[in-house]
């Protein structure tokens, strides 16, 4: 019976219009094709074996479990994955890779590669379309093995025999030092003809020269190159190609809490993930990526920037209704599993500056003029300027009553400064003189109302006494100066009050069992991207050496293929959180960038 491993011990292997995610024992336990937001085909990942799931690894007594390898890295600055066995009989190699797409079918490739001994090997592929509902009709068509299930069909190529037994694809082998044995999964439209079988070692060769030639326009050379290049491959891996489209992650479900109701899905294109990611690529010399995210942005609001969603789907769709998925039993009994995403029409009001701040970097770091855009930033700042003054869910998408959050009306703030800036460079045109008296108006209402003087905190919304972590970002969008001694005795009070013992940070406070400032129920991990700001703000007041370390206690935190999930379950010592995560890798790229500016970094 097939046991999801741990969060941490799944690679990330893709083509950038989806993604599958391949556990220690080599299976693959999640998989949608052909998008990102396709249903699963391999979804034991949140339920069981019978979900569906691929394993490929050296074979093992009945009964027992799978061995899981004894090493794993990513080749070079790649995306393609070996895991090594060692076993009683002698080393194997598996090297897991999607081929990203140009006008072939999507394709999953593994190959076998013997090292020493003779090494029986098993591969059990057992396919589960709709989310593990459906039992494909599996059948042999000139000599190859399809899968069809309504609209999908997925082809198998394989250098070895396959049978079929108990509802499940499997070849037995044994590889001796030199051999190789391929085997690919396609996915086509059922409707259509066979894709062309697949070849392996010419798309390893090609995937391998792709992501080396991406990596190879990164403009960082600093000491945190390793994990800023694992964590830039990873954003880009998130990308879905065909728009521009960032997902924030390619999963849905994976718990915040374990066995908890704080599952959501991440396989859409939230507005704010979307442009801190777009700030990190410029950032780091990738601007096709950011010119191609500024066009998917125009195109998913277009002729409605009025009625602004903080989140779209990967090609700039609206409706990501939100339903429940009964006959999986969740990640490690985590329940519901979700698919869409309720918080699409919520209000926040932030995402106006995270969206207007990523305009603004693209233009001030040359990215090619485009009217629309500018249009665009006028328009939002219009509304903005009609209705800052109204509760909203936040950053963190309570889903309990609106309120006045303070962090909502700073990034308000945020948009109208950058709006002002654009119109003074001449870019753009607006009634500068009024929106100057906004700008003061906003600041002048969050540090009346948003601002504890008796604890010398900002607070979490106007009249509260709970803290906020993205309260950190006040001094990053330039808000109030890092020396004020309001942003410093806010830094501090979130240190005291949401910080684990560990020194990493949670969101918010939360309630346990009842339902909490967010209308949830249950607890959750420390949020990775806090604690990143953390450390950015340590560094901007003064306090290098301790920005420093608690950055590097967050590098130790990744698995060991450089991937981080959302949050940190100070408890059970695990990551928590959809997997691997936008909003976890940006904010560690940017933080690498601080201390290196800074010659905050050790050795």
């Amino acid at each position: 019976m097939l046991v999801a491993g741990r969060i941490e011990d799944y690679a990330l292997i893709g083509d950038m219009q989806t993604a599958a995610l391949v556990c220690r024992d080599g299976s693959v336990d999640w998989l949608c094709l052909p998008r990102f937001d396709s249903h699963a085909v391999f979804a034991g990942l949140l339920g069981t074996e019978d979900n569906g799931f691929w394993r490929l690894g050296p074979a093992y007594p009945a009964g027992q479990e799978p061995p899981t390898a004894t090493r794993r890295r990513y080749r070079g600055d790649s995306l393609v994955l070996e895991s090594e066995w060692d076993t009683p009989r002698g080393t194997v190699r598996v090297i897991d890779f999607m081929p990203p797409r140009e006008h072939h079918a999507p394709q999953l490739v593994r190959i076998v590669e013997g090292v020493s001994g003779r090494v029986p090997m098993r591969s059990a592929l057992r396919m589960r379309f709709s989310y593990g509902w459906v039992v494909p009709w599996v059948h042999k068509v000139d000599g190859r093995t399809v899968a069809v299930a309504g609209p999908d069909s997925v082809w198998v190529d394989s250098d070895a025999e396959t049978y079929g037994e108990d509802l499940t694809t499997y070849a037995d082998f044994t590889v001796a030092p030199g051999d190789r044995v391929a085997m690919t999964i396609s996915w086509q439209a059922s409707h259509k003809g066979a894709p062309p079988p697949a070849e392996p070692e010419t798309a390893l060769a090609a995937t391998e020269e792709f992501w080396h030639g991406w990596v190879a326009q990164c403009t960082y050379h600093g000491p945190y190159r390793e994990a800023v290049i694992r964590s830039l491959i990873t954003l880009k891996a998130l990308t879905y190609s065909p728009t521009g489209g960032i997902v924030a992650a390619p999963t849905t479900s994976l718990p915040e809490h374990i066995g908890g109701v704080r599952n959501w899905d991440y396989r859409f294109t939230w507005l704010r993930d979307a442009a801190i990611t777009l700030s990190s690529l410029l950032r780091t010399g990738y601007r096709e990526e950011a010119l191609a995210w500024r066009e998917w942005l125009l195109r998913a609001v277009a002729g409605d920037p009025e009625n602004l969603q903080i989140m779209y789907g990967i090609a700039g769709e609206r409706e990501l209704g939100e339903t429940e998925l009964s006959w999986l039993s969740g990640y490690e009994g985590s329940k519901p599993v979700r698919v869409g995403n309720g918080a699409a029409s919520q209000l926040q009001l932030d995402v106006y500056g995270e969206v207007i701040e990523a305009l603004h970097l693209a233009h001030m770091t040359g990215l090619a003029r485009n009217d629309y855009a500018s249009l665009l930033q006028i328009k939002l700042i219009t509304y903005l300027e009609n209705h800052w003054t109204e509760p909203d869910e936040g950053i963190w998408e309570v889903r309990g009553p609106r309120r006045h959050f303070v962090h909502s009306k700073v990034m308000a703030w945020t948009a109208v400064d950058r709006t002002i800036r654009l119109i003074e460079s001449g870019e753009a045109d607006g009634p500068l003189e009024r929106w100057k008296r906004l700008r003061d108006d906003i600041h002048r209402d969050v540090c009346e109302k948003g601002y504890d003087p008796e604890r010398n905190t900002f607070t979490q919304s106007y009249g509260s006494k709970e803290l906020d972590a993205a309260l950190l970002l006040i001094p990053q969008v330039g808000f109030l100066p890092p020396d004020d001694k309001r942003v410093i005795g806010t830094i501090e009070a979130i240190q005291r009050e949401l910080s684990t013992p560990d020194g990493f940070v949670l969101r918010y406070p939360t309630a346990g069992d009842d339902a909490g400032l967010d209308g949830l129920a249950g607890d959750e991990g420390a949020f990775l991207a806090c604690s990143f700001w953390l450390a950015d703000d340590l560094a901007m007041i003064g306090r290098v050496d301790e920005a420093r370390r608690l950055f590097e206690k967050l590098l130790a935190l990744r698995n060991d293929l450089g991937l981080l999930a959302e949050e940190w379950d100070p408890r059970l010592k695990r990551q928590v959180g959809n997997f691997p995560q936008a909003f976890s890798h940006v904010p560690l790229i940017d933080t690498a960038l601080r201390l290196t500016a800074s010659g905050a970094y050790g050795g």
